[in-house]
């Protein structure tokens, strides 16, 4: 029987999808999903600091972060991600192919990063969040995106119940925070992406816990302690 290896089936699968990718990742990051990271980074995170886009696929996030005034340097474990975002975006911005559980940086070298609906898809979240912190400066932040309860993804993950081999986790946005808080982060921040039909009036007396529990995505701001 062949051992399952989730980091060569990670990178297989996501080589496969740059082509789909592609397509919609400048809509996701104008007028989708995506569209509040770069603001909310730009409120706690300095022009001119080094910011690690992590996960970043085709490279479009990370030319807006370079464009926002950012020393931008996108890192994807997908090879054909990687070789698009610099077809692409090299001009503006640095790309390497790069694992989350292990990034060859130095310790403290970023000023940020940001990793948006990349730790949900790792087989052990604790260790890439740790070798997030590593690269990290201390007093410096992190962007996470977690799929909220009502994003597709979630179907990615439920053949495990099969017990199918799967490259996602379920990990939950209050679980998130709850793994940052008791490991060398602090919750400075956050918003919450919803699909239509989520009335936002509705959403502002509610629990940031209930808040999450209705969301597609959710973005935290965290400060290295």
């Amino acid at each position: 029987m062949t051992t399952f290896n989730w980091h060569q089936e990670a990178h297989s699968q996501w080589n496969q999808k740059v082509s789909f990718w592609n397509q919609k990742s400048e809509n996701m990051w104008k007028n989708g999903s995506r569209k509040g990271v770069i603001p909310l980074v730009q409120q706690h995170v300095k022009k001119d600091g080094t910011v690690i886009d992590i996960g970043c696929g085709d490279g479009y996030g990370t030319r807006l972060l370079a464009q926002a005034g950012y020393k931008a340097l996108g890192v994807d474990l997908s090879t054909e991600m990687v070789e698009k975002a610099k077809e692409l975006h090299e001009h503006v911005a640095t790309f390497k192919a790069a694992d989350v559980m292990d990034l060859p940086f130095d310790d403290d070298l970023a000023d940020a990063v940001v990793v948006i609906n990349v730790l949900e898809w790792t087989e052990q979240p604790l260790v890439a969040l740790n070798e997030i912190k590593r690269v990290v400066k201390s007093g410096g932040h992190a962007c996470v995106g977690i799929l909220g309860p009502t994003a597709q993804p979630r179907t990615n993950s439920y053949r495990r119940l099969y017990e199918e081999n799967v490259i996602c986790n379920t990990m939950m946005p209050w679980e998130f925070q709850q793994l940052a808080s008791e490991n060398g982060w602090e919750i400075i921040d956050g918003e919450g992406v919803y699909k239509k039909g989520v009335n936002q009036e509705t959403l502002v007396p509610l629990s940031s816990e209930l808040k999450q529990s209705l969301s597609f995505l959710w973005l935290f701001i965290l400060k290295k302690m």
